[in-house]
């Protein structure tokens, strides 16, 4: 199963947000199971750069961010993308619309993300990772 990983669940796992951090971890470690497969795009990785560069500093928030660079794959924010979220009238935050077309295209079922209201327009799942766990692992 194709996943996108949205910047908040990365940032809660960077900066070891508790209680987020107890599933949002867990979330990431499926990167290592075949049945799944988990994307992120390059705006996730630098949105949650920036929040762990104010906590641990920008060397290391760097390489954590290379590691989890080498975990997930990452997918394109094309400009295919970024005109359909424009496009679309549902879409207020443009950053949402990008990541959503951009997982859509690269056929995700699921989008995890602890803020689901940013997503109230998408057309597949949207689950904090608690929920994802319980509905696809646990």
């Amino acid at each position: 199963m194709k996943v996108f990983v949205d910047a908040n669940i990365l940032v809660s796992v960077l900066n070891k947000e508790y209680p987020v951090f107890t599933y949002s971890s867990r979330v990431l470690s499926l990167a290592d199971a075949n049945k799944f497969e988990l994307y992120t795009s390059p705006l996730c990785l630098a949105i949650a750069f920036y929040f762990s560069s104010k906590k641990s500093g920008e060397k290391k928030a760097k390489g954590k961010i290379a590691f989890l660079a080498d975990r997930i794959s990452l997918i394109s924010i094309d400009v295919k993308a970024v005109k359909r979220a424009i496009d679309d009238p549902r879409v207020n935050d443009l950053e949402d619309g990008f990541q959503y077309y951009a997982a859509l295209e690269k056929g995700c079922k699921c989008i995890i993300t602890e803020d689901s209201n940013d997503f109230y327009f998408s057309e597949i799942s949207v689950l904090g990772s608690e929920d994802f766990l319980k509905t696809h692992v646990f």
